[in-house]
């Protein structure tokens, strides 16, 4: 279905956000002579830059916008670009990240609806089940706070240990350890690296696939799909001059064909639409 060129100021107030947001301001955009607004979008190269090219290649023009795409491969970057004014837009991290970061270091950003889900997922160069595990084995998890919660909260479901009974546990709030597993902390982006030096890790989806890992295929469980609060989101600065070709972009990455082409992209369901 292609998308009719819409008037500078449609759908800014359209946006379907979450409670904790608002829509971007009506301010005029910036076009070029052609009344196309360019925006800088901030993204992890798997699958975020991928989703905003296709969109770039399909759908962007007639929505009278064009996609200027960076890509960065760390979780800090984006969002103290964006907050710089070097981004327009970000593309790589979940809600509760988003509300950690903002929360932590007072970002006045807004973001949308969900897009995509990449599904965590424990991989091992040692054993071929969890069951496999032994006493005092090593396990690897990322040391950020929202996401090393995640993953604790996939190992305790896969029954390796207990948490307490916090919002966001951390490598030391394990309640029960009865193997006396050793939960280490790495920076998500050299875990893929490190697997070979422990037994197991936890390791995210993007960062699996940029090391040739599929966590449908490769990994000895991964995270489900359903009804899970990880799914990623654009995000961007609240009362951005460039608001209503933002509320653009939210729209057109929520177009089934943006649905179609992340499961054409990835079959064995390595990444999810979220909508």
């Amino acid at each position: 279905m292609k998308f009719q060129k819409f008037a500078t100021l449609a759908f800014a107030s359209t946006l379907a956000l979450t409670s904790c947001s608002t829509s971007p301001q009506n301010n005029a955009d910036s076009a070029n002579d052609d009344g196309v607004v360019t925006l800088t979008v901030g993204a992890s190269p798997v699958p975020h830059a991928d989703i905003l090219n296709f969109i770039n290649d399909n759908l962007a023009e007639d929505a009278g916008i064009k996609l200027e795409i960076k890509e960065y491969t760390d979780y800090i970057q984006p969002n103290v670009a964006l907050d710089q004014n070097e981004l327009d837009v970000n593309f790589f991290q979940h809600l509760p990240y988003f509300d950690t970061e903002v929360a932590e270091k007072g970002y006045e950003f807004e973001h949308g609806t969900g897009i995509q889900i990449e599904p965590y997922a424990v991989f091992s160069q040692k054993i071929d089940e969890i069951k496999e595990l032994t006493d005092q084995a090593t396990i690897l998890v990322n040391n950020d706070p929202s996401n090393q919660a995640r993953a604790l909260k996939l190992l305790e479901k896969l029954g390796l240990f207990t948490l307490a009974d916090k919002e966001n546990p951390t490598i030391h709030d394990l309640a029960t350890n009865p193997h006396n597993y050793k939960v280490i902390e790495a920076d998500p982006t050299i875990i893929p690296v490190q697997l070979p030096d422990v037994d197991i890790a936890v390791i995210n989806g993007n960062f699996a696939l940029d090391h040739g890992l599929n966590p449908a295929q490769d990994a000895i469980a991964i995270e489900s799909g359903e009804n899970n609060p990880y799914a990623n989101i654009l995000a961007w600065k609240k009362d951005s001059p460039k608001a209503s070709a933002i509320a653009k972009l939210e729209k057109l990455i929520h177009d089934p064909q943006v649905a179609d082409f992340i499961r054409q992209s990835y079959p064995n369901g390595e990444i999810i639409p979220a909508f």
